[in-house]
């Protein structure tokens, strides 16, 4: 029995067991049951014969052989052996095959490898063989040209050598001309340097061949050697028209220079650009006059100073309808107004509530057309704003009763006095419990918009989009100010004004909202007929 009282488990036939002590740390002990088990020994019975030497080739001998193994099993097991024998040898055969293969395949890499360096070795030595003769004959053709410009010898020197009296003539010694430099020598390879032979196509060469190019420029210069010196070409000063942002490329190309040499140019200046990377004007303005241009600025408002402008006559101006622009914060309420008074419904085709679009509607106030802009209050839409203001003739500033004065409002307020417009001040919201319309005139001090409650003279009116309350002082508002300003246009001229927005459409294509400011837009139809087109008012 154990120490958790099971029974151990052992062979039958009672094996030996005993106690062993465990000892290990901090005094803890273990007492461990261990049985000594004994080998079985089969003993084979007495009356069983000797296996014959023919029965020791067919299973060994069963003394020695594992208890409980056939012959059959013992049959099966030998023939493993000899077939694993047989793949070892197989193996090994394989192995020696191989390794003699790739021996084979060294020795000729070595081969040839010593064939290139022996070939390599014969085209340095034939080489050096060429050049030492070439130096030779530089050297043969130096001492040549010395022996042509040393003095002609004396007569007493000529007679002295050759032995001959003063008073006899003796025959002058013939000399030898030096050897005259071939020109020609060279000009076959360099005038064909620049072409691809069937020999360099044939042993691979470097690939690396001249332009055309390059080839015209040598010829250039050696013709202008031969003329006796290099002619500079006259500089040619250029006109560069130069936009806002221009990109070096393109302004290298507008100088007619090389875009290396405006890049180092750059690069001289402190700025590490490249050739596809855009520089303001000012900085191409100093690389323009670095190479000696002259520098012309443009920008997109000159495409405005090429419109004919044409002076009307006073007697042709009529009364026309003003422009109002209505502007303001986010969700002030600017198109809720515009709503309330053209009696439609504006907000609920827009995104979220919020004008995305610069809108241009006309309202009939007394008789009286009033034309109307709806700009969109969003930070994201200031261009937008800035377009509306500069083609309006009223700005009515739209401002929450309960919200006061907010970014857009004050950015509003800046593109009117930009474009001298009068404004309205119209306090929206009204009627909500938090409306505090003091509080907007008092913010609208700070910003230097004085109503005429507070002594001003810019007009305000409290209104409400929802119920209607105010709308028809804002109108008689708008109608005063348009008195004011006593706007008049010639209608019988070409119509000119500016581009409210514009987009594409699926259906009709190209689509613009245009605003007419002088003169009449006609329409015309182009009808095809049998004979011909016809065209129609």
């Amino acid at each position: 029995m154990s120490d958790d009282g099971k029974k151990t488990l052992g062979l039958l036939g009672g094996p030996r067991s005993g106690n062993v002590k465990q000892s290990f740390s901090h005094g803890r002990t273990k007492t461990v049951v261990v049985e000594t088990k004994r080998k079985r020994v089969v003993v084979p019975k007495p009356g069983a014969a000797k296996p014959t030497a023919l029965g020791a080739v067919r299973g060994g001998d069963p003394a020695r052989r594992p208890a409980g193994i056939s012959d059959a099993e013992m049959d099966r097991r030998l023939k493993a052996v000899q077939a694993a024998k047989a793949r070892e040898t197989e193996d090994t055969a394989r192995r020696v095959k191989e390794e003699l293969v790739r021996e084979d395949e060294r020795n000729q890499r070595r081969q040839e490898n010593e064939a290139k360096e022996r070939d390599l070795r014969e085209r340095e030595e034939r080489a050096k063989a060429k050049a030492e003769t070439e130096a030779a004959k530089v050297r043969e053709a130096e001492a040549a040209a010395k022996l042509a410009a040393a003095p002609p010898p004396t007569p007493e020197e000529r007679a002295a050598k050759s032995g001959v009296l003063r008073n006899k003539v003796a025959e002058a010694p013939r000399r030898e001309e030096p050897a005259r430099p071939n020109r020609n020598k060279g000009r076959e390879d360099n005038r064909r340097s620049g072409k691809l032979t069937v020999n360099q196509a044939s042993t691979g060469g470097d690939g690396r061949h001249r332009s055309m190019a390059s080839m015209k420029r040598k010829q250039e210069r050696a013709r202008q050697k031969a003329m006796g010196g290099t002619v500079e070409r006259e500089k040619v000063v250029r006109d560069v028209q130069v936009p806002d942002g221009i990109m070096v490329q393109e302004l290298a190309n507008r100088m007619a220079e090389r875009v290396a040499d405006v890049v180092k140019s750059l690069m001289k200046m402190g700025m590490m650009v490249t050739q596809n990377q855009s520089i303001d004007q000012d900085t191409a303005e100093l690389i323009v006059e670095e190479f000696g241009h002259k520098m012309v600025r443009v920008s997109d408002a000159d495409v405005e100073d090429v419109i004919d402008q044409v002076t009307d006559n006073p007697d042709d101006l009529k009364p026309r309808a003003p422009i109002i622009t209505v502007m303001g914060h986010v969700d002030h309420g600017k198109t809720s107004i515009l709503d309330a008074i053209r009696n439609a419904r504006v907000v609920s085709g827009e995104a979220g509530g919020i004008t995305q679009h610069i809108g241009a509607y006309q309202v009939k106030q007394n008789g009286e057309l009033l034309t109307f802009l709806d700009t969109p209050g969003h930070a994201a839409f200031t261009s937008m704003r800035s377009r509306g203001a500069q083609v309006t003739d009223i700005v009515i500033l739209v401002v929450a009763a309960d919200d006061a004065v907010m970014p857009q409002t004050i950015e509003a307020i800046a593109h009117a006095k930009a474009a001298n417009v009068p404004m309205i001040v119209a306090i929206n919201k009204i009627d909500r419990p938090t409306a505090d319309s003091q509080k907007v005139r008092t913010d609208l001090l700070q910003h230097e918009v004085i109503v005429e409650q507070m002594s001003g003279e810019v007009q305000d009116v409290e209104v409400s989009a929802t119920t209607g309350q105010g709308m028809d002082l804002l109108l008689e508002a708008i109608a005063l100010q348009s008195e004011i300003l006593e706007l008049k246009a010639n209608p019988n001229r070409a119509a000119s004004g500016a581009v409210i927005e514009a987009q594409l459409d699926i259906g009709r294509g190209p689509v613009a909202t245009v605003l007419v400011q002088n003169g009449t837009l006609l329409v015309i139809f182009l009808l095809w007929v049998s004979n011909g087109v016809k065209c129609v008012h």
